[in-house]
């Protein structure tokens, strides 16, 4: 993509990121005739963002929402006339609003102590919400009584027996959880539909809980996914549930879940309720597996067992039990349409990654697309030809004038002689007839992909943009190639991922225009855990850059979730030490030797800051030149856009000290 301002062109900056325009998923009506779109814009002054929430429809779409004012969580009611969604109160807490889309100020719902999220219209006019509250005290005013006691309390002491008592970068122990509430907003009378039950719906971060719920076509109940919290349950079984909205009894669907069961979906008769499942409680990337409730006699009915491919996210059909739903497919996401009854899969969309489908009133659907070389927009996608054409353009004019690089899909032989999928990104003044720097991004996780998708954080267009030929390889226990090729480096680690970068760097060095001297490793989380594990096996790269690294697997004990150890690291460490220090970076720090940047943040409970800091510490007491960058407000991500900015900074400066 090249585009031209006065008869000029530039290269993409990290500045670029944060001032184009981050588009969302749609929202439509169910009468699939009104859609809404959230556009989120980023003040690098104020160093926050605020998000607009926009009418598509005519020439051009219509902000509904005040800039000045953000909102988010959109939710038509069923003919579309009115808009539900959230916004901070003064208090800083998320509360729930709602406006007439004919015009008009919006008038606030809701005024929970600890905040709500996730509304979802009834067809009566009233609204499902989520609220969140004290385990200790749960009710609305028994919530803000302690609330209110606690903001008083001399000391803030954490004390807990439970294995679960953080995650990503919230504490678990201070006694919060959600509930559903029935909402009539003509009295903002509320209504406690689980009185009693202590859930978690969404961990923090997960995700706004309303994704984890669905509404019956005809108002009658609700279904949802939720980890019912009790001393007992130490490992986190997420069970699908049901209950009536005027009254009655919850009801478990899925009693013998053995991990994760999601997403729930009602066909639009009502006649069949889908949803998500996993079987491995202690493997995150276990299949995504579709299942099929017939809720008039009760029966569950697995139907992609058979189909190689994890499902991601599902909405109904136009027929009854039809369904559409993404998965992932070699390093990109499709849209799949599927009839149980008759068909297997059928894909019906691909463009590099098609995501958060909703279905209109013609037939057609509107999903959220990106690229290597497109930010996210939303398209539309003709349900019988499937032709797709862009349907918005917030992102334009800050792209006005930036060229990209081009991108090339390449398969190297790797591990075990297997095929292994290599996206390379060069930089826009590419030319073969030079020599360039190399600069491997490497994918976190380890189960996921750097697919073809436009990436906030580590924008492989960024990264190309000061002249390195980047190269992202979706190894040995990348997502999207089966599920195999996934577990396939279970105990392990360091293996078959590293022989699979290598390869990259093979064939790309073979080709003639890579200088072998000015070659970097980079990577985050998982692939700061694979950049720090090969400079300990060797020196062939002028430099190196870990993020948020793995780097001693002993000391991950004090993770977050600590689940499924034995498999992905060989053993415990109780079990047979000796098998997980084969595969940790800390156990081989004999070999280090190449220029490392490292980087972490205070809030990580995924990766925790030790592991930085020790990493950094060995460096520099072994004498390998060494750089630390600490971010005391971060988590496991650079979310805010100044501290991005110094990490892009960093990370640019790091790369052009060893590279030129």
């Amino acid at each position: 993509m090249t585009a031209t301002f006065d008869g000029m062109t530039r290269s993409l900056t990290s500045v670029d990121l944060w001032t184009i325009p981050r588009v969302e998923a749609p929202v439509v009506s169910a009468d699939g005739t009104t859609v809404v779109v959230p556009v989120t814009f980023f003040d690098i002054d104020d160093n926050k963002g605020h998000t607009v929430l926009y009418l598509l429809g005519g020439d051009q779409p219509q902000p509904l929402t005040d800039p000045a004012l953000s909102a988010t969580s959109p939710a038509l009611n069923s003919d579309g006339t009115r808009l539900a969604f959230i916004r901070k109160d003064a208090d800083g807490h998320p509360q729930v609003y709602d406006m007439s889309l004919s015009g008009g100020e919006a008038r606030k719902l809701t005024d929970a102590p600890l905040g709500a999220t996730g509304p979802r219209w009834l067809p009566n006019g009233r609204l499902v919400v989520i609220m969140k509250m004290l385990r200790d005290a749960p009710t609305l005013e028994g919530t803000r009584s302690l609330v209110e006691a606690k903001e008083t309390r001399a000391t803030n002491v954490r004390i807990t027996e439970r294995r679960n008592y953080r995650f990503w970068d919230t504490w678990l122990t201070e006694g919060e959880m959600w509930r559903p509430f029935l909402l009539d907003p003509a009295n903002g009378e509320l209504t406690d539909l689980t009185p009693g039950r202590d859930w978690w719906w969404r961990l923090p971060t997960q995700g706004d809980p309303a994704d984890a719920y669905d509404l019956a076509p005809d108002g009658t109940e609700i279904s949802f996914s939720a980890w019912e919290v009790n001393d007992s349950d130490e490992l986190p079984v997420w069970r699908l549930y049901r209950t009536p909205i005027d009254g009655g009894e919850v009801t478990c669907l899925t009693p013998d879940a053995t991990a994760r069961s999601a997403a729930p979906r009602y066909s639009p008769d009502g006649e069949h309720l889908a949803y998500l499942f996993q079987r491995e409680p202690d493997f995150y990337a276990d299949r995504q597996r579709l299942a099929i409730i017939d809720r008039n006699t009760g029966s569950h009915r697995t139907v992609t067992e058979e189909w190689d491919a994890s499902i991601g996210a599902i909405t109904p059909g136009r027929a009854s039990n039809e369904w559409l739903f993404t998965a992932e497919e070699a390093g990109r996401v499709t849209l799949f349409r599927l009839n149980p009854e008759h068909d297997e899969p059928q894909p019906i969309g691909r463009k590099g990654t098609l995501t958060n489908p909703v279905l209109l009133s013609d037939g057609s659907i509107l999903l959220k697309h990106q690229s290597l070389t497109e930010p996210p927009e939303i398209v539309r996608l003709d349900g019988s030809t499937g032709e797709i054409a862009r349907l918005t353009r917030f992102t334009d004019d800050a792209l006005e004038g930036v060229e990209l690089g081009t991108v090339e899909e390449l398969t190297v032989k790797g591990a075990g002689n297997e095929d292994v999928q290599v996206f390379v990104v060069y930089p826009p003044e590419f030319k073969p007839d030079r020599k360039w720097p190399l600069v491997h991004v490497i994918h976190g996780g380890p189960h996921g992909t750097f697919g073809d998708m436009w990436h906030w954080r580590w924008n492989a267009q960024a990264f190309a943009a000061p002249g390195y030929v980047v190269a992202m390889v979706n190894f040995h226990g990348s997502t999207s190639f089966g599920d195999a090729f996934t577990r396939s480096i279970h105990a392990g680690w360091g293996d078959k991922p590293t022989v699979d970068v290598e390869a990259a760097t093979d064939a790309l060095t073979q080709r003639g225009f890579i200088d072998h001297g000015r070659m970097a490793l980079t990577g985050g989380s998982y692939g700061g855990y694979l950049t720090a594990w090969m400079i300990s096996q060797t020196n062939r790269y002028a430099c190196a850059i870990a993020h948020a690294a793995v780097t001693n697997l002993a000391g991950m004990y004090a993770t977050d979730m600590t689940y499924g150890f034995a498999r992905s690291r060989g053993a415990e460490i109780w079990e047979d030490p000796a098998a997980v220090e084969r595969w940790s970076p800390s156990a081989h720090a004999i070999g280090y030797e190449t220029p490392t940047l490292v980087i972490g943040g205070e809030g990580d409970f995924r990766v925790p800051i030790t592991q930085s800091l020790e990493f950094y510490g060995v460096l520099k007491s072994k004498g390998v030149e060494a750089r630390l960058v600490y971010f005391p407000d971060e988590n496991h991500w650079i979310l805010k856009p100044q501290n991005s900015l110094v990490w892009y900074r960093e990370v640019h400066d790091w790369l052009a000290r060893w590279l030129h």
